[in-house]
């Protein structure tokens, strides 16, 4: 798939801040720099969402992941694994997020967040009182709360990225271990 608008010429101080912090200028950023506002608005948003710590980062990880696979956004796979690397993250973890209900690796709780990042995905969402009862009573209302929204921010996220043509670039090449590809569904979407 090719980017759906042409990547727009960011400022020097923000290109080299993207490729101190990334390696590379992500092309979603340059893509919705059309509009700096919504840029700028997104990358605070984004950057607060991250320093968030009421929830364990390696479960949102997972859930950004779960996410990413179900919508079929490359780019998030690819750009999470990345930061999974970077976040020192269990990475045999990561890699299987795509096909996790095959994986062996996730605990208990684990395989809870990713269906509940993939129930609020669901359209319509299909989050039910059990699932969300269930992860309330584990993780508290704080984590909860800060859960449920980084999920429905990473949902806005990977739905531009794929509505924008924005696909893998490359980040995850840098890792050791490849993402797993999520096994094929009758009508879904390939995230290759």
């Amino acid at each position: 798939m090719a980017l759906r608008l042409p990547k727009a010429e960011l400022p020097a101080e923000l290109k080299g801040h993207m490729v101190k912090q990334l390696g590379a200028v992500p092309a979603n950023v340059e893509v919705l720099w059309h509009s700096p506002q919504v840029t700028q608005d997104n990358l605070e948003f984004g950057a607060s969402a991250g320093a968030w710590d009421a929830a364990d980062a390696s479960l949102k990880s997972f859930a950004h992941m779960a996410v990413a696979a179900q919508v079929g956004c490359s780019w998030c796979l690819d750009v999470g694994y990345f930061q999974a690397q970077n976040e020192k993250l269990d990475l045999a973890k990561a890699s299987q997020v795509p096909r996790w209900r095959e994986a062996e690796v996730f605990t208990p709780l684990e395989r809870d967040v990713l269906e509940y990042a993939e129930a609020m995905t669901n359209t319509p969402p299909t989050v039910t009182d059990e699932q969300y009862a269930s992860l309330l009573e584990r993780l508290g209302p704080a984590a909860m709360v800060e859960l449920t929204v980084f999920i429905a921010y990473v949902n806005m996220a990977t739905r531009a990225n794929v509505a924008n043509g924005v696909t893998s670039q490359g980040f995850s090449d840098a890792c050791e271990i490849p993402l797993a590809k999520r096994p094929e569904r009758t009508g879904a979407a390939s995230t290759a």
